[in-house]
């Protein structure tokens, strides 16, 4: 592979993180199928989304009068992501995009553009999400029809024992880390845990875990 082609390959390459949008602003431009489905994730993930477009589907006017949503029936104008901590630019007219991009890049909001990688300053990954656990899958856009092969897979892996075993583990780490200062004992309490079989853990209440793994921590 020569210089050209692998300055090509790195720019395709996307660095992974997972951002606390819950109550934070989100602005929806186009008011179509792929509009709807960025709304409808967001809301998975308690965004507070405003769609803008003079046109939307019946589910996003569903969402609209159910106040999930805020909807303004009408073409993007500047100005109109004052305060917003995500974009996503989902109309069929190039222009307008491209507009967004801009307000977007001046106010260094992150904006994701339907189907145009170029503009995009995040692309959004197949996501397999059951309880606590989240986990997103990609090919740095180089092909999707993959992320979701992937993410299929991966969904019928992630068991209920899994999200039983998140849920309650994770809560026991939470009282761990205020009931014991030592950081290298919650390390050796964790690894311990790591070491338990997660079939025999999920069925223990919290005293029963709290007896096990903390009788020689206090």
């Amino acid at each position: 592979m020569n210089s050209k082609s692998s300055r090509f390959y790195t720019k395709q390459l996307h660095y992974p993180l997972f951002l606390d949008i819950s109550g934070k602003s989100c602005i929806v431009t186009g008011g179509g199928k792929i509009a709807e489905r960025k709304v409808v994730m967001l809301l998975k993930f308690n965004a507070d989304v405003k769609v803008i477009s003079p046109k939307i589907t019946a589910t996003l006017s569903k969402l609209s009068e159910s106040g999930k949503i805020e909807v303004i029936e009408r073409e993007y104008k500047d100005g109109d992501l004052d305060r917003a901590s995500l974009v996503f630019a989902a109309t069929n007219k190039k222009e307008i995009n491209e507009r967004i991009k801009k307000e977007a890049a001046v106010r260094g909001i992150p904006v994701n553009v339907v189907d145009d990688p170029v503009l995009c300053d995040f692309i959004v990954p197949s996501i397999v999400r059951k309880g606590p656990i989240v986990i997103a899958v990609s090919t740095s856009g180089v092909l999707p029809s993959l992320s979701k092969k992937l993410k299929k897979e991966i969904s019928g892996y992630i068991t209920e024992d899994y999200i039983k075993y998140a849920r309650i583990i994770g809560k026991f780490r939470k009282l761990l880390i205020e009931i014991v200062r030592d950081k290298k004992k919650r390390a050796e309490i964790m690894a311990e845990i790591n070491k338990s079989d997660m079939k025999e853990l999920i069925k223990m209440n919290m005293n029963e875990i709290k007896t096990r793994f903390l009788k020689e921590s206090r």
